[in-house]
């Protein structure tokens, strides 16, 4: 039997090995595209349909029939010429993209003043872009420059890093991926809440973090399990998610109009299906109760109430709740345990106290108008650290959650008003 010359084989494996990845001396052009080496994600250029604002590079799922787009390098600067552009992995380990004028439209910016033999721009199955040298470092992945969409095992960091703070940034429109107004990421804040945006505004909130698992979702008609997680690693806060075996494809994304969206991709119908979506009711939007109001998601149908104490100001909730007895420092004042409540936003992150002493630096401060506390110490935290949250005036974007979520919130009143409302546990009077 004939056998093949040895320089034949050697160059039939790189151009097999070839596929998932850029060097230097391999571009890529319009027309080609990268697929990850199990063949689940493609890197290309792609014009979006009906869009004719130019064309893109970016990562989509190969094996699905709906075209379906995780990542955009140039969303911001498409190819606008008739000649194709490229896509380079430079001798200074950078990739750029190009027009055929050679104007520069994307860049990484690794700042390495000299180059590396060897170094390779590969697409993993995860999903991820990542820049690596021969040694195996990666010294730049797109995990950590996202667009709309999380995947599992991508981090999406909530902290700020180098002073900078990662998000979510929605497509303008269904067929234009240019940044739009609505972002999501961490609280730059505390780093402790997850925060959709529209421009400047807050638009959704998740309360701050106290120290326990986000909840999983089951899909049943894949039998799926998407498990969301908050990691600490070392005091710098991550969010990222994980799937059960044998799941379908699943992703986070920041829709267009704002919302944040669960999905699974279902091979029956050909179509992604929403495991959840927030905000989940208009209720639920940002302040949508007013200061003092909380969004009760125990009802049917979600609505506004007023916190235990307080009345509407009117016949609607535009302009929040009202006392019905102004607090007198000094006076006694008691704290009603509140349960199962999402907390509410503008608090002070008070560190390393004691419930005891959470509870003294809420009661010797006469604005402080409530406090909660939780013990951030568990499996996946490498910070003893307890978490000690106090508000000072108006308390806004509350919430009641159904099925015992949520965590205690204590809130101020006056001595009198030591009554029994269904979301407290009792009263405690200080003084």
């Amino acid at each position: 039997m004939a056998t093949l010359p040895v320089f034949v084989l050697l160059s039939l494996i790189c151009v097999c090995k070839s596929d998932d990845r850029l060097t230097p001396a391999k571009p890529l052009s319009a027309g080609n595209k990268l697929v990850s080496s199990g063949g689940v994600f493609a890197l290309g250029f792609f014009s979006p349909t009906n869009s004719t604002t130019g064309a893109y590079v970016g990562i989509w799922y190969n094996n699905i029939p709906e075209r379906t787009y995780v990542w955009v390098a140039n969303r911001d600067n498409p190819i606008t010429n008739a000649s194709p552009g490229k896509l380079v992995l430079t001798n200074n380990s950078d990739l750029v993209l190009s027009d055929s004028r050679g104007l520069a439209l994307w860049t990484t910016k690794n700042n390495f003043t000299s180059g590396t033999t060897g170094t390779s721009a590969v697409l993993l199955n995860s999903g991820n872009l990542v820049i690596r040298l021969p040694n195996g470092t990666d010294i730049w992945q797109s995990f950590q420059h996202p667009t709309d969409t999380v995947l599992p095992s991508m981090p999406l960091s909530l902290s700020a890093n180098d002073g900078l703070y990662t998000r979510l940034i929605a497509w303008r429109g269904p067929d234009d991926p240019a940044t739009s107004d609505y972002s999501m990421g961490g609280d730059s804040s505390s780093g402790l809440q997850i925060v959709i945006w529209n421009g400047t505004r807050p638009y959704w909130r998740r309360a701050a973090w106290d120290g326990a698992l986000v909840p999983a979702w089951y899909q049943g008609t894949t039998g799926a399990i998407m498990t969301l997680t908050i990691v600490d690693r070392g005091g710098e806060l991550y969010i990222t998610f994980t799937v059960s075996d044998g799941s379908p494809s699943m992703r986070l994304m920041l829709h267009y109009r704002g919302m944040f969206k669960f999905l699974a991709w279902n091979s029956n119908s050909s179509s992604w299906e929403v495991f959840t979506e927030l905000p989940s009711s208009s209720c639920d939007r940002y302040a949508y109760c007013g200061p003092f109001g909380y969004c009760d998601a125990t009802e049917t149908v979600p609505k506004c109430n007023c916190l235990s104490g307080f009345e509407p100001y009117g016949v609607n909730f535009s302009r929040g709740c009202r006392r019905k007895e102004d607090l007198k420092c000094g006076g006694g004042d008691n704290f009603l345990t509140l349960r199962a409540m999402k907390t509410p936003d503008k608090f002070v992150y008070v560190r390393n106290r004691s419930f005891d002493q959470c509870t003294a630096e809420c009661s010797r401060n006469c604005v402080c108008t409530a406090y909660a506390y939780a013990n951030l110490q568990n499996g996946i935290t490498s910070v003893d650290q307890s978490r000690c949250l106090i508000w000072l005036g108006e308390l806004v974007d509350t919430g009641k959650y159904p099925d015992g979520n949520g965590e205690n919130l204590y809130l101020r009143l006056a001595s009198s008003t030591g009554i029994y409302h269904p979301l407290c546990a009792y009263p405690f009077w200080l003084g």
